[in-house]
């Protein structure tokens, strides 16, 4: 191959320079930013997970199956799956090829970083190697995936309901100038190199639209104009990249490797959570997830929405946004970016402080002695939602006793709480006072084993507190134990169709799936809900709304027990009290918690 031009430039390609300088300089002072921003800790934390070989291999892992494969969203959806690797894999592999391209045959051109990306127009060829030919056919066969996924693109925006997705979201002016600029890029690239194809080489689809052409525009085409448009279209879209939704490209490619640090949000605005609502791709994906999406009215109250008032600084709309979420947790869990809604509204409580009527401070935690045997090393902990549903905690108790399992009451009159509603509201100095209190109440109690009739409680005491020596554990794994020892005799097996619920702190905040249905297995025959595991549908009825009213959640547990009764099931089984009480008042079948279920079914 040989240049057509001696000079290595020609000024079409000044609009993508500005565009590439642009966006480089913008990603480069936000990441200095949001360095800047974390708490030093957080800083060395990082430094250390990019050092290590256990670290790097596992950044340049997670960056490759989720910015450019989209593995998570193949897993739970193949088309979209496909149609966002295809852009984001075959972009990807365009550069890369066009720069083995300049290494293989003009390699002093290396230094000049735009000439990967119009070789064509650059190079003449003139002999037919092995490697042209092969590069070639790559160059094609990946503008050709890329141009499946732009079409496919082209196809969801008017007609998301055959994706799978019954709502997306409405694209700002700027989001749609990034969209339209990044539909017209490849077709622009198509056009560009079959021009030049007859001049500086192709392949199976390069070629034969470079003879069609020719039929019509004879050997001088004048394809100039075109390289200028693909320029053009380049330069727009990295002009308006940081100020839309495809900001997320440069800044996932960030969040991996503080997410895989174990960094936590600390502030809604800033550091990890700043790069956090920048990595949102602003699909919609969370929309249609999330269970107040049951009620048209809260559809811009979901994550991709508060991601986009948080870049936009739009306090009103932050705070009934931040107030109104469940906290659930669905959207993290189908999100393909992993942006953490929860965590993200609970930090903006947080910021703004509620004001908590119920104070802690003056407790005196050795007025709080567990009743029971002084031999006993369970101590079990009914938590605030299980008093307000006696009958779980009975349930409890009997299951214990059937089993022969020595126990003590932490709580047996109320009066202590795992911290929870004080977190969610923002109350950083009373939560500490009464994790102090509880953990002093807990360590003088004797028991090595702590166990949990609430999730909720469940996930507080596990990542809230430090219980080192004692273990921590929900009463449905605790039980599922007992009938695998065979210390609790299940009466016999029933033909009964029970429908287990994930309860969502114990679920996709526990990760804690196998062993509830176990034990409702043991019972009866265990059907799923359409939705269930980490896309389990929440009860509606989560504390963890500040501002929901109990009419307007009606719509959200409604939605949630059509999904759980579409085995048309005799029982409904959950593990939460809270979701026991909430679909017990809708619901036309038996809920029952698994705690009962047992206690009814053992001896």
């Amino acid at each position: 191959m040989r240049e057509r031009f001696a000079s290595g430039f020609d000024p079409f390609v000044i609009p993508f320079l500005i565009g590439m300088a642009f966006v480089l300089g913008y990603c480069l002072f936000g990441m200095l930013r949001i360095w800047f921003q974390l708490p030093r800790k957080d800083r060395r934390k990082v430094v250390l997970s990019l050092i290590t070989p256990k670290g790097i291999w596992k950044n340049v892992k997670d960056i490759f199956a989720n910015c450019l494969l989209h593995v998570k969203l193949w897993k739970r959806n193949p088309v979209l799956g496909y149609m966002h690797s295809s852009i984001a894999f075959g972009w990807f592999m365009l550069i890369v090829l066009g720069h083995i391209e300049v290494w293989l045959f003009l390699p002093e051109r290396l230094r000049l970083f735009y000439y990967p990306i119009f070789f064509n127009f650059f190079v003449a060829e003139s002999e037919s190697t092995i490697q042209g030919a092969v590069i070639f056919f790559l160059m094609d066969f990946f503008l050709l995936v890329v141009l499946s996924g732009i079409v496919l693109a082209m196809i969801k925006r008017v007609r998301s309901r055959i994706f799978g997705m019954r709502r997306t979201t409405n694209p700002s002016f700027l989001d749609r100038i990034g969209l339209y600029a990044l539909w017209s890029i490849f077709p622009l690239r198509l056009l560009c190199e079959s021009f030049t194809a007859h001049i500086s080489g192709g392949s199976f689809l390069t070629l034969p639209m470079n003879w069609i052409f020719r039929q019509f525009l004879g050997n001088s085409m004048n394809a100039l104009p075109t390289w200028w448009a693909y320029s053009i279209a380049l330069g727009v879209f990295m002009c308006v990249l940081p100020f839309t939704r495809y900001m997320h490209i440069p800044a996932e490619m960030m969040l991996i490797p503080l997410r895989n640090a174990g960094l936590h949000i600390l502030h809604p605005r800033k550091g990890f959570a700043r790069l956090q609502f920048f990595s949102c791709p602003g699909c919609g994906v969370c929309i249609d997830a999330c269970p107040m999406s049951a009620k048209k009215e809260n559809i811009k109250d979901c994550t991709v929405y508060l991601n986009r008032q948080l870049r936009r600084g739009n306090e009103e709309r932050i705070e009934q946004i931040s107030d109104k979420c469940l906290l659930c947790g669905k959207c993290t869990a189908v999100c393909q970016v992993g942006v953490q809604g929860p965590e993200m509204r609970i930090a903006q409580r947080m910021l703004r402080r509620y004001a908590v009527n119920q104070h802690y401070t003056d407790i005196d935690p050795t007025k709080f002695v567990p009743e029971g045997g002084s031999s006993a090393k369970v101590l079990y902990f009914a938590g605030c939602m299980t008093h307000l549903t006696p009958a779980i905690g009975r349930s409890v108790r009997s299951v214990l006793d059937k089993a022969g399992v020595g126990f003590k009451m932490m709580d047996p009159d109320g009066g202590l709480c795992c911290g929870r509603p004080m977190m969610m509201a923002g109350r950083r100095e009373q939560t500490r006072e009464l994790i102090r209190i509880n953990t002093d109440i807990i360590r003088a109690s004797g028991c090595n084993t702590l166990l949990l009739s609430c999730p909720i409680c469940y996930r507080i005491f596990k990542e809230k507190y430090s219980l080192e020596g004692i273990r921590v554990v929900h009463h449905s794994v605790y039980f599922d134990e007992l009938i695998k020892q065979g210390r609790l005799k299940i009466s016999g097996k029933t033909l009964r169709k029970l429908a287990y619920h994930d309860p969502c702190e114990l679920g996709r905040g526990c990760g804690i799936y196998e062993q509830p249905r176990s034990a409702v297995s043991a019972v009866g025959t265990l059907v799923e809900a359409e939705k269930n595991r980490e896309e389990s549908i929440c009860c509606g009825g989560s504390l963890g709304s500040l501002s929901l009213s109990y009419e307007k959640r009606k719509d959200i547990t409604l939605a949630s027990l059509r999904n759980l009764t579409v085995a048309d099931p005799d029982t409904i089984v959950t593990a939460c009290p809270l979701c026991q009480t909430t679909y017990g008042n809708y619901s036309e079948i038996p809920v029952k918690d698994i705690a009962q279920l047992i206690d009814d079914a053992s001896k």
